[in-house]
């Protein structure tokens, strides 16, 4: 494939950047709003094939990103374990709480088909109608940030629940962790089997964790599902997105993972960055979602400083985390078109 993304993933450089944007397929679009309101809950979107890839196609249609990424969410995989997930309106995500041995072999230990197999029956629907010069992006969350959610049942400040219970009971924490490396290796893999190109993984609860606990429930965790990952498939692609943390640890988890790309935040200092990581894996982000809402000379300043910081190695362009719902569509289209302009 002559994808840009395909290209700088494995060793390449490009001329200019290519571009995605996490959410991409969100509440920013009306054309998703309108599925939503069809569709019920958002586990009902998810979960809904012919739903879930209409609403991955939507951005691909009105922008010329380089890649769609599955609609889908990081909790579908334990609730493919059997723990009841659900959202709240303007709340976000509710889960029955694993926090006890009890709660953990109520779980199931493998993965039920009938709600993975929805996914990759959306990943099919999409590759189907995707056009080639696109990739297709699966996903999963890591282990200690979906632990996180499954241990309070929501997300909280810090996540201060699960780690509590990971220093009151590692041994607890460490099985739900091992659970959760099983299932997402295998849902990875799936993914890939269904026709997405690549992979990202994101942890987005990784900077609140201390140095002992990011290796203990960031690195470890992750650097066995990518083995496990490319053990089945040798020449997988993924993108590490360990939201939060210093260039060091970025540079320990890259080392362990052998990612081919690690995806930073808005918080992140890219000329460290790229000392440090330029030469081992491609750099993707780190445009602030706030200032793509602002728009305006600030949004073309922005860009245009990413875009020199990061000129001449492997870089895609993206934002440090997710678009947010009240984004003007407009500009997006700005910040699309100043990226594709680049010298």
């Amino acid at each position: 494939m002559s994808n840009p993304i395909i290209r700088i993933l494995g060793g390449e450089s490009v001329k200019r950047p290519p571009i995605w944007m996490m959410r991409q397929a969100g509440r920013y679009l009306p054309e998703y709003r309108d599925v939503r309101a069809k569709a019920g809950g958002f586990v009902d979107l998810c979960l809904t094939p012919a739903l879930a890839a209409e609403v991955t196609l939507q951005p691909v249609r009105r922008f010329p990103f380089d890649a769609a990424i599955i609609f889908s969410d990081i909790l579908i995989v334990p609730h493919a374990l059997g723990v009841k997930l659900w959202f709240e309106e303007g709340e976000g995500p509710r889960l029955e709480p694993v926090a006890s041995q009890a709660a953990l072999q109520a779980m199931r230990t493998e993965l039920d088909r009938g709600i993975t197999g929805r996914v990759y029956e959306a990943i099919l629907k999409v590759r189907a109608e995707l056009p080639n010069h696109t990739v297709l992006i699966g996903f999963c969350g890591a282990p200690w940030t979906v632990a996180s959610y499954m241990v309070a049942g929501r997300g909280t400040p810090d996540q201060e629940p699960a780690r509590q219970l990971a220093e009151s009971n590692p041994v607890l924490f460490s099985e739900i962790i091992d659970r959760l490396v099983d299932a997402t290796a295998l849902h990875l893999v799936g993914q890939l089997e269904a026709g997405a190109d690549l992979l990202q993984l994101f942890d987005t609860w990784a900077g609140v964790l201390d140095e002992q606990s990011f290796e203990a429930w960031c690195v470890k965790p992750s650097a066995e599902i990518v083995r496990r990952v490319r053990s089945a498939k040798p020449d997988a692609k993924i993108i590490l997105f360990p939201k939060g943390i210093s260039v060091a640890n970025m540079q320990k988890i890259v080392a362990a993972c052998g990612g081919d790309a690690i995806s930073i935040d808005m918080h992140a200092d890219r000329k460290a960055a790229r000392a440090a990581l330029a030469s081992t894996c491609a750099i993707q982000g780190n445009l602030d979602p706030d200032i793509l809402i602002k728009g305006g000379a600030a949004l073309d300043r922005a860009v245009d400083e990413i875009l020199a910081d990061f000129r001449g190695i492997r870089h895609i362009f993206n934002l440090g985390h997710g678009i947010k719902p009240e984004t003007p569509i407009e500009n997006v289209e700005r910040m699309i078109a100043r990226v594709r302009g680049a010298k």
